[in-house]
């Protein structure tokens, strides 16, 4: 077992921040004069209790509150994206639309034809000109 230099007899010192001295440094990391772990070292404090601090007095650093930071340009690509993705929402809704209204077209053909136009899409089954005319003359 490792020997510590310090005797165990000899208890830590508890030190108490003022709220003034915490808001100072909140606002020094805010506008970027240190990091959290720079300012942990600088005063012997742990990052966890820096970032305590943070999150009961800083506005934009509260606890649970993600912030998303991007460049412009990327904004600017999210938008164009946005629309290009309604853009082909509205393509997709008017090719269902196509495929409807051709599904009940062939419905309705079958029933008038009296084939069935999906199962017999062979030329050859397909009744020719004179074949409807003979078969309107018989009705």
């Amino acid at each position: 077992m490792k020997k510590s230099s310090k005797p165990s007899s000899e208890l830590r010192s508890r030190r108490i921040f003022s709220e003034t001295f915490k808001r100072q440094k909140v606002k020094e990391i805010e506008q970027g004069l240190y990091t959290v772990l720079e300012l942990s070292r600088l005063y012997s404090v742990s990052t966890k209790s820096v970032y305590r601090w943070l999150h009961k007095y800083s506005i934009t650093h509260q606890k649970g509150v993600v912030q998303v930071v991007q460049m412009q340009s990327e904004s600017h690509k999210n938008k164009q994206l946005l629309a290009r993705l309604a853009e082909l929402e509205r393509i997709v809704g008017q090719k269902q639309l196509q495929m409807d209204y051709l599904e009940q077209l062939i419905r309705i053909s079958s029933e008038e034809l009296k084939v069935d136009l999906k199962k017999n899409f062979d030329t050859q089954s397909w009744p020719t000109s004179t074949d409807l005319s003979s078969q309107k003359g018989s009705k």
